[in-house]
């Protein structure tokens, strides 16, 4: 008897996985997810949802779900004993709000919707490795860029394996993505990478209608530390408190993140009133890939989408949002493959480039250029006497520019990436001693510290 050929395998049911199985499912596609984990689960991120992530929920019909947790209403941002506050900017698709939900309850309730939507969801399920549709490559192991006709999976309490067969794979599980390094995927290391570790804190503050951001982040004797710190309120009696910093800083690969964290913790503003020594559990971190940086994103019949495909923004370390969209974009592409032919996903390069290609190489090189703390902190000593540039700067860098408006920061954005768009790419890679060993995939909570 053969086995059943579902339409669509999903490896991964984070949020680029989960939100490729709900618009596939919900597209007519017998969908099967395998995610390793079993839900509620917990990963290391800063919780907060802007408003390109809120949009994308809301278009899964979700809006109504997140209502029942924290909003907020945009950012404040902290440096050189300056406090600015800015909204989100009006905009007429995105809204002008965002929440914070934790990782472990938004991955399960967007997991639980693409069941509703019609997807078959395998929890404590790993993909181990690609049934190869045809022979290695070159004698390889590994089916580099070829066809493939699913996975086989292991049930992770029975120790089980078992093939899952499908005519397309989606492959979501994140940063660390084994099975696409299976298919022959990596990560290109002139792209930055981003480094961060979070925990959480009870403060009275739990609710306040601010993200902040800490831009000019310094240890308890006044020295300039580096990258940027967040407080997000998480509204349930909690803030989320993290550190990050990018592989453009010189001494990147020596910095030690749980000194970072606890030093940062130590000198947050007295007005979260909490207590630095005592985090309610061992705070958590890791790596990502940023700007698109992982690639081949397309085979034959399989697509990277979310982390996986490097699909982080560089400026702010944002990852939920292009999750989201990468996903949504993958499962288009893969109905319309469905029913017109596999060539069809050679297109989806090329779509990426064109929906984030300028404005990720505009982000490779401002991360380039903020590798020195001296010009970071001259950086932000500027742009913190001025509410207008630094309302800018929150448009770009949440990358919520009107499309064909004029107004001044459209004008100056369009300025921008029509330069950037002539420079050569070197200049937008970063310095070779940024981390350069397959040791960048282990997985992130082996990294911290």
């Amino acid at each position: 008897m053969l086995d059943h050929v579902h339409d669509l395998l999903v490896i991964g049911g984070g949020p680029a996985g989960a939100a490729t199985a709900y618009w596939a499912a919900s597209a007519g596609l017998d969908t099967v997810v395998v995610e390793r984990k079993v839900f509620p689960r917990e990963k290391t991120c800063g919780d907060a949802l802007t408003p390109r992530a809120v949009h994308q929920l809301e278009a899964m019909g979700l809006g109504e779900h997140l209502e029942r947790y924290h909003r907020f209403d945009g950012l404040r941002v902290v440096a050189h004993e300056r406090t600015l506050e800015m909204g989100w900017p009006d905009h007429p698709v995105f809204p002008s709000y965002g929440y914070v939900v934790r990782r472990s309850d938004l991955d399960t309730f967007v997991a639980r919707h693409a069941v509703l939507a019609g997807a078959t969801l395998l929890e404590g399920t790993d993909a181990v490795r690609p049934i190869e549709a045809d022979s290695p490559v070159n004698g390889s192991s590994h089916t580099q860029s070829g066809r493939i006709s699913g996975a086989i999976v292991v049930d992770r309490e029975t120790g089980v394996e078992r093939p899952i067969h499908a005519r397309f794979v989606v492959v979501a599980d994140g940063a660390n993505s084994r099975f696409g390094r299976a298919l022959g995927t990596s990560r290109d290391r002139s792209y930055p990478m981003g480094m961060a570790i979070r925990g959480y804190f009870e403060s009275p503050m739990h609710d306040d209608p601010w993200i902040e951001s800490a831009l000019d982040v310094r240890d308890r004797g006044g020295a300039t530390m580096p990258g940027y710190g967040w407080i997000f309120p998480v509204g349930d009696g909690t803030i989320n408190v993290g550190i990050g910093l990018l592989s453009t800083f010189r001494d990147y690969r020596s910095v030690n993140t749980t000194h970072l964290f606890e030093e940062f913790a130590c000198t947050l503003p007295s007005h979260w009133q909490i207590d630095p020594t005592r985090p309610l559990a061992a705070p958590t971190g890791g790596r990502l890939p940023m700007a698109g940086s992982v690639g081949p994103k397309a085979g034959p019949n399989w697509l990277l989408v979310g982390d996986a495909a490097g699909s982080v923004n560089p400026f702010n370390g944002e990852g939920i949002d292009y999750a989201f969209e990468t996903g949504r974009l993958a499962a288009g592409l893969i109905g319309e493959a469905a029913a017109r032919g596999d060539s069809v996903l050679a297109r989806y390069p090329g779509m990426l480039d064109d929906e984030y290609g300028t404005y990720f190489k505009m982000a490779r090189i401002f991360a380039r250029v903020i590798g020195s703390p001296a010009l970071i902190r001259e950086l932000t000593r500027v742009g913190m006497r001025s509410q207008p540039l630094m309302e800018w700067a929150l448009r770009v860098m949440a990358n919520l520019l009107r499309d064909g408006e004029i107004g001044y920061s459209e004008t100056a954005y369009r300025a921008l990436a029509a330069a950037v768009r002539i420079v050569p790419d070197r200049y937008a890679q970063i310095p070779p001693q940024a981390p350069s060993t397959a040791s960048d995939f282990r997985p992130p909570e082996a990294r911290v510290g």
